[in-house]
């Protein structure tokens, strides 16, 4: 007995002490309301904190985008409604330079190549190219008429509009002098491709669309055809061309390869025919099937392309230009060769 008191002894010890630890704990424990009072203070309570470190409310969280009078929590956990809902709308959506927009894109990381030789080098050269001194005091140049009168003795000349120049029913645009406002620039590149095959095997549009969106990196957009033309086997509906749009630096990176690795490539190439343009400043040249087939984006994988079904490609250059001679200055001064007669519309 005297072995076994010890421990029992020590037993019940524990089990009392425990017992006492659990009783002093649930009377010491806060309430909810004790540690938000102690954790959020308020400005109603009287005695002020004696704290070395100060804590933010609810109420006065950080909300850089100022949603907090929506009831919002703040811009990084907002999902923004799809559709603008109006000017008069309590939300208005943020820029689209906001992170917490739905438009917000990120980047550009790098500058293109062809954009930074632009701006430091081509906008202002070709302005002094262009420039036309004009002495202070010069009276401006009357200009003719654009549009004809009807000139006769028919009634029904009067008060009837006017017509369009001679020759045509359109009007040129109007070429004003060359400032550092108006300097041309390139505005966009459409890259176009017509599978005259399409009309005997589908297979060949499906090629002609890997081959344009690989190449330009822009998503590509199906055109049928209108009519049913029975020479050229043609049936309506019939998918046969496609066009990528391209703007920003796509488009300066597309332009950089065609000038710095394809057009090189071609053999006894004697560059963009001079006649080419629309007399409204956009440019237009083509591509052989052989010469799509060495664009390095198809080269590195060739053999993912049929060779029989690569298609020939029409690349449209519009800028700002108002008239073909300014707009192929300005493609000549980012290296695409031009040869024979120029026009100067």
């Amino acid at each position: 007995m005297a072995s076994i008191a010890p421990r029992m002894l020590s037993t019940q010890c524990t089990r009392q002490l425990r017992a006492l630890d659990s009783g002093l704990l649930q009377k010491a424990r806060p309430s909810i309301a004790a540690l938000n009072a102690f954790l959020f203070p308020t400005t109603s309570q009287s005695t002020p904190s004696t704290r070395s470190f100060s804590t933010t409310t609810p109420a006065q969280k950080r909300d850089p985008g100022g949603h907090g009078r929506f009831g919002r929590p703040g811009r990084h956990q907002v999902r923004h409604p799809r559709y603008y809902r109006g000017p008069y709308h309590p939300h208005q959506p943020p820029k689209p330079s906001d992170i917490s927009s739905r438009e917000f894109m990120p980047g550009p990381f790098t500058s293109e190549r062809l954009w930074d030789h632009y701006m430091d080098t081509i906008s202002a050269d070709y302005m002094t190219l262009n420039y036309t001194h004009i002495p202070p005091n010069t009276p401006d140049k009357v200009r003719k008429e654009r549009l004809r009168k009807w000139e006769g003795d028919s009634p029904y000349f009067e008060n009837r509009p006017l017509r369009g120049p001679r020759g045509r029913n359109y009007l040129r645009l109007l070429s004003k002098p060359i400032t550092f406002r108006n300097v041309p620039r390139l505005q966009e590149i459409v890259f176009h491709c017509f599978a005259d095959a399409a009309t005997k095997n589908e297979l060949a549009i499906r090629v002609a669309i890997m081959i344009a969106q690989v190449i330009t990196g822009s998503r590509a957009n199906i055109h049928k055809a209108k009519k049913t033309v029975a020479a050229w086997g043609l049936k309506k509906d019939t998918q046969t061309a496609v066009t990528c749009r391209m703007t920003g630096p796509a488009m300066y990176r597309f332009l950089a390869t065609c000038i710095d690795i394809v057009m090189p490539r071609i053999k006894e190439y004697k560059g963009v025919r001079g006649t080419t343009g629309d007399r409204a400043g956009n440019l237009a040249f083509g591509f052989t099937p052989e010469v799509v087939a060495q664009f390095p984006e198809i080269e590195v994988n060739y053999d993912m392309y049929p060779a029989k079904m690569i298609p020939g490609c029409h690349i449209i250059c519009k800028t700002t230009a108002t008239n073909d001679r300014d707009a192929r200055m300005l493609l000549q001064s980012f290296g695409v060769p031009f040869y024979g007669k120029m026009k100067n519309f």
